[in-house]
């Protein structure tokens, strides 16, 4: 049965710690939430800055302008789609355009200006000053701390905690700090009502080196895409300061678009130089021809063709139609071909120069496109940087693809222009009456137009190119400018709120668990019924300070019930006698109230009709005298076990608080008390009043310290065992439990003294209905917290 009752699981107990001190919860939620909103009151607003912006798509920006395309087509390189968007979000986190947007705003330096519990950053035209970096000293770091600003008249005066003196300027002039030279001017675009009631003459700075500044607005900046399958990307980045976050994330696009015009720029200009450095050629080329046919002409006196040598030209025209195309095609891809392999891959090819090589001139367009992607990653990576490898790789075989293509096709046009000069020739086998001159001034003529042809064809490209630059679209196109959400980032007062009740809930509720579970003394009824199958009898309340600790004659209080409540219970315990009924009060260790439980339970059971002796048997340490500090000397049980023969009414005092009460005090403190005790006298005293008395309450010494009471504890007929809530050890009541089971004490009944009203067991609550006017919450409230 005992064990059984160990295991037991009562809810109700495990929750009862916390629900009596529900007025711990509501103060500790009440103080965190001050907390909290205190918390709220110093920390400035931080507002989520976005922005939207549209990357255009690659491939049909190039067929418009020019431009590269992309790779996708290429094989082998498919997924460069996805990375391609990829890519343009780490452009948009880079070092180089982050920091030219940085240098633009100024955004080293910070000004603010108190409001209330917090500062409020400055900028633009709620800004009286700007200050300028002229140049940065090399310091690790910037001023930990911020820098007053106090200006005054025509100039200023800057302090810190961390210099030793003060620093006065004057505006417009360069001032010497520990960090930078700076220069502060007066803003001719401040607007003094911004600052309405703030003290706008005494600033705060803020200074971070450069890349400091740079490193925590990349970090700061969140660059997202929208949805996996669009262009969209979203941009946002927090700020104290609503403007302050547009501008910066507006100029990131700005220096993003002009980076990319400036890269697709780049392709034109080198297309450009290409075809003006062949056109200087042809043009002397062409100028050869010319000379080479006016001075054949001169030597051989031609003026014009023999009309026959027309007519059989004429048949031929297609021969050599085809020759001329063939011839010019030959060229260009020959010159393309010694242009690819003069070259590195960090340079970009022409293209539309004109070459009838369309697979060719397509992987020239997607070579080009990798290449100035690989230059853009190399002025954030290194050679060595995996994707620069992948791309060098991506490159020479894009390379050798187009090396190939152009053989092949060179290789083809030889092929034909063989036969068609094969063709040509049995034509002009037909016509040998035709000079030999002529043969010469027509090769000769073909020369010229060949090279005519060739620089006609470059002067129309150049032209393209010229256009191709001219109308150069911006890359990313701004869906939403940047604005500002209307939820802020800082502070979250619904969340610190929400944090700060929970705190509030959290530190009582850890205290009570911890208490509880670190606790190793008894506490109520509960717990002694877990640890011994001896019944409790009752629980008696706390006695506030200041409230009678005695019970009084027709006392309603909750401590006189209490002992009501003890008398009945253990008159179930009592054996059927008619004798006096012997009561001892013991318990494990003093301080637990045992003298307390016998001096009320005297008081309780003495009526008119019951006559009580209390005596003190604590012979070594006598507790009695308490109640009655006139009789601390007086003679008692002691005297009486020294001396049989003593006159009774020398030992026996009745009581003040209640004359159907007598007391034998414990008498004078002897040296021998366990002979005394086991002299046989103590026996004979019982036996002098067994009939005098209805009970005889005997209030004896701590079990555990001294066996003074088992030397007697035959006699009683019920034992009263006293521990104290919150006081006695539970290791006691195993003490207990051996001494019922050896049979050293009988009849034995616990009671729990000192029990708070919060820690009561189930069911045991005093004073209700017996006048005890119950509080009101805010009565409870008050009497715990000023209590």
């Amino acid at each position: 049965m005992y064990k059984a009752k160990q295991k037991e699981i009562n809810v109700g107990e495990i929750i009862k710690p916390y629900i009596s001190k529900w007025w711990w919860f509501l103060l500790s939620v009440l103080i965190m939430t001050l907390f909290g909103i205190f918390y709220i009151k110093t920390v400035a607003p931080v507002y989520n800055l976005q922005s939207s912006v549209l990357i255009k798509d690659a491939k049909k920006m190039s067929s418009a302008s020019g431009d590269f395309g992309v790779l996708q087509s290429l094989g082998g390189l498919s997924s460069m789609g996805t990375n391609s968007i990829e890519n343009e979000i780490e452009i948009f986190k880079s070092k180089q355009i982050v920091s030219d947007v940085l240098k633009k705003q100024n955004l080293q330096t910070s000004l603010y200006v108190k409001q209330g519990l917090h500062k409020l950053e400055l900028y633009k035209t709620s800004a009286p000053i700007k200050v300028i970096i002229v140049n940065e000293k090399e310091v690790e770091q910037g001023p930990k701390k911020p820098i007053e600003i106090n200006l005054k008249g025509n100039g200023f005066v800057l302090s810190s905690k961390e210099w030793d003196q003060e620093i006065k300027g004057e505006y417009n002039r360069t001032i010497n700090l520990p960090f930078a030279n700076v220069i502060i001017t007066k803003n001719p675009d401040f607007k003094p009502a911004t600052l309405n009631k703030l003290d706008k003459d005494h600033l705060f700075l803020t200074y971070n080196t450069f890349e400091a500044t740079v490193d925590n607005y990349q970090e700061a900046l969140q660059v997202n895409l929208v949805e996996r399958e669009a262009t969209v990307i979203a941009l946002s980045i927090a700020s104290q300061n609503k403007e302050k976050g547009k501008d910066f994330l507006n100029n990131l696009v700005y220096e993003y678009n002009h980076y990319a015009v400036k890269d697709k720029n780049k392709e034109s200009e080198k297309t450009t130089q290409f075809i003006d450095d062949r056109i200087v050629i042809i043009s002397k080329e062409l100028g050869d021809v010319e000379d080479k046919k006016e001075s054949y002409k001169s030597q051989n006196n031609i003026v014009d063709l023999q009309t026959e040598a027309r007519i059989n030209l004429q048949t031929k025209e297609v021969t050599k139609s085809k020759l001329l195309a063939l011839g010019t095609q030959l060229e260009l891809q020959n010159i393309l071909l010694n242009f690819l392999n003069n070259k590195d891959l960090k340079d970009v090819l022409p293209v539309n120069i004109g070459i009838e090589n369309g697979d060719a001139a397509k992987s020239i367009l997607e070579y080009n496109t990798l290449v100035i992607r690989r230059n853009n990653l190399l002025q954030n990576a290194t050679p060595e940087n995996p994707i620069v490898k992948e791309a060098d790789a991506q490159l020479l075989a894009m390379k050798s693809s187009i090396r190939q293509s152009l053989s092949k096709s060179i290789t083809a046009i030889n092929l034909a222009k063989n036969a068609a000069e094969s063709e040509l020739g049995n034509s002009e086998v037909k016509i040998g009456s035709i000079p030999a001159q002529e043969k010469v001034f027509r090769n000769i003529e073909r020369q010229q137009q060949l090279k005519e042809s060739l620089y006609l064809l470059l002067l129309q490209k150049r032209e393209e190119a010229a256009i191709s630059m001219a109308i150069t679209v911006e890359k990313a196109r701004v869906v939403d400018h940047a604005y500002a959400l209307k939820k802020l980032v800082a502070p979250q007062t619904k969340v610190i709120l929400l944090i700060a009740v929970l705190i509030g809930l959290l530190i009582p509720a850890v205290y009570i668990y911890l208490k509880t579970l670190l606790n190793t003394t008894i506490i109520n009824k509960n717990d002694v019924a877990k640890l011994s199958s001896t019944k409790v009898l009752v629980e008696l309340p706390h006695i506030n300070k200041g409230d009678n600790d005695t019970v009084q004659l027709n006392d309603l209080s909750p401590l006189a019930e209490a002992f009501r409540i003890l008398i009945t219970n253990f008159k179930f315990l009592l054996p059927k006698k008619d004798s006096s009924k012997i009561l001892y009060v013991t318990s494990t260790v003093k301080g637990e109230g045992k003298t307390f439980v016998s001096v009320n339970l005297a008081l309780t059971l003495a009526t008119p009709k019951h006559k009580v002796l209390l005596i003190g048997a604590d012979i070594r340490n006598p507790q009695l005298q308490r109640y009655n500090i006139e009789k601390k000397n007086a003679k008692g049980l002691t005297d009486f076990l020294y001396n049989p023969e003593i006159e009774l009414s020398e030992i026996i005092h009745q009581s003040k608080r209640n004359n159907n009460c007598d007391v034998i005090f414990s008498g004078t403190i002897p040296p021998n008390p366990t002979e005394l005790l086991s002299n046989g006298n103590f026996k004979k005293l019982l036996d002098i009043f067994e009939n005098q008395y209805d009970y005889i309450i005997i209030d004896t010494a701590p079990i555990m310290l001294v066996t003074d009471t088992l030397l007697y504890s035959e006699y009683s007929d019920v034992v009263l065992y006293v521990v104290r809530s919150e006081v006695t050890q539970k290791d006691f009541i195993e003490f207990s439990n051996n001494l019922v089971e050896e049979q050293q004490l009988k009849n034995v009944g616990f009671v729990i003294n000192d029990v708070s009203a919060n820690n009561f067991g189930y069911g045991n609550k005093y004073g209700y209905g017996y006048n005890a006017t119950e509080k009101n919450w805010l009565q409870r409230l008050k009497s715990k917290l000023f209590r």
